[in-house]
């Protein structure tokens, strides 16, 4: 026993600390606390403050490879300057042109780059698309106030078009720099002009995330020694037998999720403890969007003087763990993950196709998500099973489930839930093996189950739907 736990304390120290890196776990809590110092300071302190520190962090992080960043910033600010009306196009063609150099500088010339580097520039692409976004929308709502002489409210456009200045600030805003979490200039805006952030709560929320985030590591750190991921990159382990290479992806699916629980309520600390995000829960926000309705930072009581009301962060909110692991469908599943980047894609991407059918529309997208994590085609392998997933869930729903009687429907539901993580956890092995030959080596010798299985649930499920309807014809006649 003693030796056992000497082992895993070394596993501890050394091994895993070593794979995830000291630094990214430096660059992942050193913003929780800064958030504190920010907070209750005004708005040039906030916006040229968190400015620099986020600098100064994508300066150690990334050194030279900085310059990629700045670029793209450039690129969009020019693109704004000459064609603010057509700046949202421009823009997503000029930073997905430039992500796609990057990708191939990153992966092929000059391996040095670190991960945090690319952190930054995804998550700067998604800020640029969005900015851009949102002065199209301005002029918009500026053009239609003129046309029709009256002023009407519009939830979550930007009060003006930000110059250079605004546009670097955003861009290095340290909050969610480097770990996934995206927000829009508005929400950054409103963050640098609260008029109360004395009133926004901190240490409820943040107290929540943060006793999480030791039962996430440890049980990260604790199932990735016994079952460490890279192992299914061994030949030794094709030498197992199915039943022990199909239980395999469960334990590295679960480490996966586990490290990214983590980074991401780190990433929601850190905006909790500077405020940023912080709207009154009248206000309807969304993860990643904001405000849905117009909303009062402070309402009247009934004596006339001003009362606070409740506040809540839902539009930095970024993982749903709880609905992650136990929601039905694949379908919920994805919306429970990665949330305001969810919430950009959906956005930027599947609103664009609305005249397509939903499983075109839901490949396009993540064809899209592909592509922005990068050009290792274990992502695009990866990526390209979920539609087929989600045709065979809807194939599934229209021809059988939703004609199930209610206690029938729960016994079924829990079968849905079991396929349902075993496809996350065969995406997952294909996401984080990331080569050709990797991904198709294991899927292969696991027989391609989910995708065999998927295909076969979506011909099942239209073969009944089409029975139940020509039923329902005849009786009809």
């Amino acid at each position: 026993m003693g030796i056992a736990w000497s082992n895993l304390w070394r596993h501890l120290t050394e091994d895993t600390i070593s794979s995830v890196g000291i630094t990214y776990t430096a660059f992942l809590f050193v913003p929780i606390p800064i958030g504190f110092f920010f907070k209750k300071r005004g708005l040039t302190f906030k916006k040229y403050g968190a400015a620099a520190v986020g600098l100064g962090l994508t300066l150690a992080a990334c050194g030279i490879y900085t310059i990629h960043s700045f670029i793209t910033i450039m690129g969009t600010w020019i693109i704004i300057k000459i064609s603010p009306k057509h700046s949202h196009s421009l823009t997503l063609g000029w930073t997905f042109l430039y992500l796609l150099y990057f990708h191939k500088f990153t992966s092929f010339k000059f391996p040095q780059t670190t991960h945090l580097t690319k952190s930054v520039q995804l998550l700067l692409t998604l800020k640029m698309v969005s900015v851009a976004n949102e002065v199209q929308e301005f002029i918009q709502v500026k053009e239609q106030e003129v046309t029709s002489g009256t002023k009407s409210p519009a939830v979550g456009v930007i009060p003006e078009i930000p110059g250079l200045a605004e546009i670097l600030c955003y861009s290095y805003c340290y909050v969610g720099l480097m770990t996934g979490l995206f927000y829009r200039y508005r929400t950054y805006h409103d963050w640098l002009n609260q008029s109360n952030p004395s009133e926004i709560p901190t240490w409820k929320p943040l107290l929540y995330r943060l006793m999480m985030m030791p039962v996430f590591a440890t049980s990260f750190l604790a199932v990735s020694y016994i079952f460490p991921p890279e192992y299914v990159e061994n030949a030794a382990f094709y030498e197992k037998g199915l039943r022990f290479r199909l239980f395999y992806m469960m334990p590295v699916s679960f480490v996966f999720r586990m490290r990214n629980y983590v980074t991401w309520y780190g990433a929601e600390s850190a905006c909790i403890t500077a405020g940023l995000g912080a709207y009154p829960s009248c206000a309807n926000s969304q993860p990643g969007r904001g405000p849905t309705v117009e909303y009062e930072s402070l309402s009247q009581s009934a004596d006339g003087k001003e009362s606070s009301v409740a506040y809540d962060y839902q539009t930095i909110r970024n993982i749903d763990p709880y609905g992650t692991e136990f929601c039905i469908k694949v379908k919920d599943g994805i919306r429970c993950w990665n949330m305001t980047v969810q919430w950009w894609l959906y956005q930027y991407t599947y609103k664009n196709t609305a005249s397509f059918p939903y499983v075109i529309r839901s490949a396009w997208t993540m064809a899209i998500s592909a592509y922005w994590h990068g050009l290792r085609p274990g992502y695009h392998l990866s990526f390209y099973t979920i539609p087929l997933c989600l045709a065979a869930e809807g194939a599934m729903e229209d021809g059988l489930l939703r004609h199930l009687s209610p206690s029938s429907r729960a016994c079924v539901n829990c079968t849905h839930w079991f396929l349902k993580m075993r496809a996350y956890d065969y995406v997952c092995v294909g996401f984080l093996l990331r080569s050709f030959e990797g991904t198709i080596r294991y899927w292969n010798s696991v027989y391609y189950c989910v995708h065999v299985g998927a295909l076969s649930f979506f011909v099942a499920g239209k073969a009944m739907g089409a029975l139940r309807k020509g039923k329902d014809d005849q009786k009809r006649e």
